[in-house]
């Protein structure tokens, strides 16, 4: 049976929340297993790391560091989020928490991509 207020909770700042936050949690889980492996490669040898560092010198590499700093960024301050939830008596600061952390995203991401850039 499919409820009434389906909708309008979609359209709700915390669901929206919640979706990044998982979302960020899957695609950092299936990140992590590439980065072990290419990790691994050292094991190797430094000749076999070192192709993988010269593929990482590449501009889309440089790019997908920056999603990799932001997704990070924002798992982070959506866990933190949640737990504030959890743990805290406050709950009517909800939506300045969600603002809060999307904030604290961009700027983590701007931050990494200035880094990059100089």
């Amino acid at each position: 049976m499919k409820r009434s207020n389906d909708a309008r909770a979609r359209g709700h700042a915390a669901y929206w929340a919640f979706v990044v936050h998982r979302v960020s949690g899957l695609l950092l889980a299936l990140f992590l297993p590439l980065h072990f492996w290419v990790l691994a490669q050292a094991l190797h040898g430094h000749a076999a790391f070192d192709r993988w560092l010269r593929l990482a010198d590449m501009p889309l590499f440089e790019f997908a560091e920056w999603g990799l700093v932001v997704l990070l960024s924002m798992h982070m301050v959506g866990g933190v989020r949640l737990l504030l939830i959890e743990f805290t008596p406050w709950s009517g600061l909800r939506k300045n928490w969600i603002a809060g952390a999307a904030g604290f995203s961009v700027a983590t991401g701007m931050a990494f991509a200035l880094a990059l850039v100089t």
